[in-house]
């Protein structure tokens, strides 16, 4: 594999993909990545969960013809997978389960399917032995009880758990008891030198806070934080941080995590809605997209363009979840 100029080694691309809305995302994200970052020579996987156990009776392997081609016209390549912990009760755990299959040894980069790539990936300048995830975050977890611990307790009996150093992992520039003082990312994307490693750590660490929780953590919820529970103690275990990459890159000029096409249209960039307009435009990818009906009424009939009249991207709500009440108050909403 050729070195890429701008990153430290080259690397590989991990997203998931499974049947239905995972896999017209998928399309989208490898036709954005080449389409913007044509340089790129590392391999870019698709990781698709099998059937199984996990699964019931619940296929969750990719079984559109149109979509598979397409995504190998685009290079990718599809990266079965079993799900042995996770599957149908707990979907975000592809991200955990699906790193092993990756090639071992190799440095690669996670995103979630629904990412746009708008700049050159091989200009971030990754540190592999660093690894970090997203910043572009809210305060969703931990959920303080009225008479229960707070976040500093929480989080200091998870550090402790796993005998990391909790002291160490604070933002003192943070006031003591607010969320932001306590390492937490958005898992939209995370990185480090060898897939095998950080996914049994990440495997690992999730189970345990999943199954063996400690006092401080009894009342709180997982579902859907569980990944985002584990992944900065998976991080700060392996000598990552908050600051390890040059901040607007990722989730910002390089990549876009719009998560469902209402919220892109209301809040993203004009750069990231002309990448997703251009990159479905072509005739072959607009055929096999069209299938999918969120995009079809979003990029291909219009009603993003409603959406995106709706906002001042200027200024916004502070909250997502006020832009997507608004978007549903109109009859806008889908995903």
């Amino acid at each position: 594999m050729a070195k890429q100029s701008g990153s430290t080694q080259p690397f590989n691309i991990v997203i998931v993909g499974q049947q239905g809305r995972l896999m017209y995302e998928a399309v989208v994200f490898a036709a954005s990545l080449r389409a913007s970052s044509p340089d790129f020579a590392g391999r870019l996987f698709v990781a698709v969960p099998q059937p199984g156990p996990q699964w019931g009776n619940h296929d969750p392997s990719i079984r559109n013809d149109g979509v598979l081609d397409l995504l190998a016209e685009l290079g990718a390549e599809i990266l079965p997978f079993e799900s042995r912990h996770f599957g149908a009760r707990y979907p975000y755990g592809n991200k955990i389960e699906c790193l092993t299959a990756l090639p071992k040894g190799a440095p690669f980069v996670f995103f979630d399917t629904d990412t746009l790539v708008t700049g050159d990936l091989t200009a971030v300048p990754f540190d592999f032995s660093r690894p970090t995830a997203s910043m572009r975050r809210e305060g969703t977890w931990p959920k303080l009880e009225l008479y229960g611990p707070g976040y500093g307790a929480i989080w200091k009996s998870l550090y402790d758990k796993f005998g990391l150093d909790y002291d160490s992992s604070l933002d003192l520039s943070q006031p003591d008891e607010y969320w932001k003082r306590y390492l937490y990312f958005n898992a939209g994307f995370f990185f480090y030198e060898c897939p095998h490693v950080f996914g049994e750590k990440f495997l690992q660490y999730a189970l345990a806070i999943q199954n063996e929780p400690t006092p401080e953590t009894l009342l709180q919820e997982y579902d859907p934080w569980l990944d985002q529970v584990a992944l900065p103690l998976v991080i700060h275990a392996l000598g990552g941080g908050r600051d390890t990459l040059p901040d607007g890159l990722l989730d910002g000029s390089v990549t876009c995590h719009y998560r469902v096409l209402p919220l892109l249209y209301a809040r993203e960039s004009d750069l990231a809605v002309q990448v997703v307009e251009q990159v479905t435009s072509h005739n072959r990818i607009k055929k096999v997209l069209k299938g999918y009906e969120p995009m079809k009424r979003m990029i291909y009939q219009g009603r993003g363009d409603k959406v995106r009249a709706m906002f001042d991207r200027n200024d916004l709500p502070r909250r997502e979840q006020a832009i997507r009440n608004r978007i549903k108050k109109e009859g806008f909403w889908m995903r």
